[in-house]
Protein backbone atom coordinates (compact mmCIF):
# COMPACT_ATOMS: atom_id res chain seq x y z
CA UNK A 1 0.00 0.00 0.00
CA UNK A 2 1.23 3.50 -0.84
CA UNK A 3 2.21 6.03 1.81
CA UNK A 4 -0.48 8.62 2.51
CA UNK A 5 0.35 12.30 3.10
CA UNK A 6 -1.95 15.12 4.05
CA UNK A 7 -2.53 18.00 1.65
CA UNK A 8 0.61 20.09 0.99
CA UNK A 9 2.79 17.88 3.21
CA UNK A 10 4.30 15.53 0.62
CA UNK A 11 8.12 15.49 0.54
CA UNK A 12 10.20 16.89 -2.32
CA UNK A 13 11.00 14.49 -5.12
CA UNK A 14 7.39 13.35 -5.56
CA UNK A 15 4.98 14.79 -8.11
CA UNK A 16 1.53 14.21 -9.59
CA UNK A 17 1.02 13.44 -13.28
CA UNK A 18 0.21 17.08 -13.98
CA UNK A 19 3.30 18.29 -12.17
CA UNK A 20 5.41 15.80 -14.10
CA UNK A 21 3.88 17.01 -17.36
CA UNK A 22 4.83 20.62 -16.56
CA UNK A 23 8.41 19.38 -16.14
CA UNK A 24 8.22 17.60 -19.51
CA UNK A 25 8.10 14.16 -17.88
CA UNK A 26 5.76 11.17 -17.60
CA UNK A 27 5.54 8.39 -14.99
CA UNK A 28 7.09 5.92 -17.42
CA UNK A 29 5.46 2.77 -16.07
CA UNK A 30 6.46 3.24 -12.43
CA UNK A 31 3.99 2.36 -9.70
CA UNK A 32 2.33 4.95 -7.48
CA UNK A 33 4.71 5.74 -4.61
CA UNK A 34 2.38 7.75 -2.38
CA UNK A 35 -0.99 9.46 -2.17
CA UNK A 36 -1.97 12.94 -1.05
CA UNK A 37 -5.38 13.29 0.61
CA UNK A 38 -7.16 16.62 0.68
CA UNK A 39 -9.93 16.55 3.29
CA UNK A 40 -13.39 17.84 2.42
CA UNK A 41 -16.42 18.42 4.62
CA UNK A 42 -19.09 15.71 4.52
CA UNK A 43 -17.46 14.00 1.54
CA UNK A 44 -14.62 11.62 0.88
CA UNK A 45 -11.21 13.28 0.57
CA UNK A 46 -9.73 14.15 -2.81
CA UNK A 47 -6.86 11.83 -3.66
CA UNK A 48 -3.81 12.61 -5.80
CA UNK A 49 -1.31 9.91 -6.74
CA UNK A 50 2.39 10.73 -6.50
CA UNK A 51 5.30 9.42 -8.58
CA UNK A 52 9.05 9.73 -8.09
CA UNK A 53 10.53 12.51 -10.22
CA UNK A 54 13.93 10.82 -10.48
CA UNK A 55 12.36 7.71 -12.08
CA UNK A 56 10.17 9.67 -14.51
CA UNK A 57 10.91 9.51 -18.22
CA UNK A 58 10.74 12.29 -20.81
CA UNK A 59 7.45 12.84 -22.64
CA UNK A 60 7.34 11.11 -26.00
CA UNK A 61 7.55 13.57 -28.92
CA UNK A 62 4.46 14.34 -31.00
CA UNK A 63 4.68 12.44 -34.28
CA UNK A 64 2.91 13.50 -37.49
CA UNK A 65 0.64 10.43 -37.29
CA UNK A 66 -0.36 11.21 -33.69
CA UNK A 67 -0.98 14.86 -34.61
CA UNK A 68 -3.23 13.75 -37.52
CA UNK A 69 -5.14 11.33 -35.27
CA UNK A 70 -5.76 14.04 -32.66
CA UNK A 71 -6.90 16.48 -35.36
CA UNK A 72 -9.36 13.88 -36.73
CA UNK A 73 -10.71 13.16 -33.24
CA UNK A 74 -11.24 16.87 -32.54
CA UNK A 75 -12.97 17.33 -35.90
CA UNK A 76 -15.33 14.47 -35.02
CA UNK A 77 -16.15 16.16 -31.70
CA UNK A 78 -16.91 19.45 -33.51
CA UNK A 79 -19.03 17.96 -36.34
CA UNK A 80 -22.79 18.09 -35.75
CA UNK A 81 -24.43 14.72 -36.46
CA UNK A 82 -27.63 16.49 -37.50
CA UNK A 83 -26.45 19.06 -40.08
CA UNK A 84 -22.95 17.55 -40.70
CA UNK A 85 -21.17 20.92 -40.39
CA UNK A 86 -18.16 21.91 -38.31
CA UNK A 87 -19.66 23.87 -35.42
CA UNK A 88 -16.32 25.43 -34.48
CA UNK A 89 -16.65 24.14 -30.91
CA UNK A 90 -17.00 20.73 -29.28
CA UNK A 91 -20.61 19.56 -29.44
CA UNK A 92 -21.99 19.28 -25.89
CA UNK A 93 -22.96 15.67 -25.10
CA UNK A 94 -26.01 16.99 -23.25
CA UNK A 95 -27.37 18.43 -26.52
CA UNK A 96 -26.06 15.82 -28.95
CA UNK A 97 -26.03 18.40 -31.76
CA UNK A 98 -24.92 21.98 -32.43
CA UNK A 99 -26.80 24.78 -30.69
CA UNK A 100 -28.55 26.08 -33.87
CA UNK A 101 -29.88 22.58 -34.66
CA UNK A 102 -30.97 22.15 -31.05
CA UNK A 103 -32.73 25.53 -30.95
CA UNK A 104 -34.50 25.09 -34.31
CA UNK A 105 -37.97 23.61 -33.75
CA UNK A 106 -38.70 20.45 -35.71
CA UNK A 107 -41.88 20.48 -37.82
CA UNK A 108 -44.58 18.37 -36.21
CA UNK A 109 -45.98 15.57 -38.36
CA UNK A 110 -49.77 15.76 -38.37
Amino acid sequence: MATVYRWRLAPDGLATRRQLRVLGLRPGGQDVVAEVHRPRRRRAPLVAYLYRVDRAKPVRPMTPARRAALAAAMLARRTCPNCRTDAGYCIPPSLGMCVPCHDTPTPSSS
